[in-house]
């Protein structure tokens, strides 16, 4: 019997220019992603995506900005001194500190997002990595750290260097007393596997606070991992979300 075809399929990178205002528009609607998840409480949250043109800067919100009202003309243009190139406003000193540091890491990654999520934050007061205890959270078997020094808000390149090292080659990092961190390839997929950490930190508390939750074993929970991490995998799960995003605000697609 023939597959029937994926409804969606990931777009053409495109050169320069239009590259650019592609990933400023889907990275406005991650924003507002976030915003209807209840992720961007106060001013404590930031997703970035590196820029195609010059691959050392990337944009970034602009400090106090709500995430509801996010579209592309708010970001700003980053470089690695924390110069704002491009925008309107300032940039927020912990953004810079914590994204300049993973982007300078880690060249194979085009976008990070960071919250104070409400899970997140309750599950990084454990200080412990999360198991692989059903389908969904084997995303992150061997595949996440938890970076175990708070010094207070990070606001100095030299702190976070020290969570991009934890971070490792990983695609999250849950930061002990204070929120969770993502990474990926691109800003869907960056953005969904923040959500899935987000909920798999919700299922193991509500899991530990009923009884013992049965852990996956390692076979299992790493090819579970490769079935449903890879990044197409990651890409397509997170197509719901924006064509939602898209059809909820129409002025996402003015820029």
């Amino acid at each position: 019997m023939p597959k029937l075809p994926l409804y969606y399929s990931r777009p053409v990178i495109r050169a320069g220019e239009e590259e650019r205002q592609w990933r400023k528009r889907r990275l406005a609607a991650a924003f507002r992603i976030f915003h209807d998840f209840g992720y961007g409480a106060g001013v404590a949250g930031h997703i970035t995506v590196r820029d195609p043109i010059r691959s050392d800067c990337f944009w970034v919100n602009p400090a106090g900005h709500s995430f509801h009202n996010m579209n592309a003309n708010d970001l700003l243009l980053v470089d690695s001194s924390g110069e704002v190139l491009e925008g309107n406003y300032a940039v927020n000193d912990a953004a810079f500190a914590i994204h300049s540091a993973i982007h300078a890491a880690r060249p194979d990654v085009q976008s990070v997002a960071h919250a104070h999520s409400e899970y997140g934050r309750t599950w990084s007061t454990l200080g412990k990595r999360l198991d692989p205890i059903s389908q969904d959270s084997c995303l992150f078997f061997q595949n996440h750290a938890v970076f175990e020094e708070f010094t207070g808000v990070v606001l100095e390149v030299d702190q976070a260097i020290g969570i991009a090292a934890v971070l490792a080659d990983h695609q999250a990092v849950i930061l002990k007393n204070h929120g969770l961190i993502s990474v990926g390839p691109g800003i869907d997929e960056t953005i969904w596997v923040f959500i899935a950490l987000e909920n798999s930190c919700k299922s193991q508390i509500l899991a530990e606070a009923v009884g013992q939750p049965c852990i996956i074993d390692d076979d299992n929970a790493s090819l579970t991992k490769s079935q449903i991490g890879n990044d197409y995998a990651l890409w397509h799960m997170a197509q719901p979300l924006f064509e939602q995003v898209f059809d909820r605000y129409p002025d996402l697609k003015d820029i």
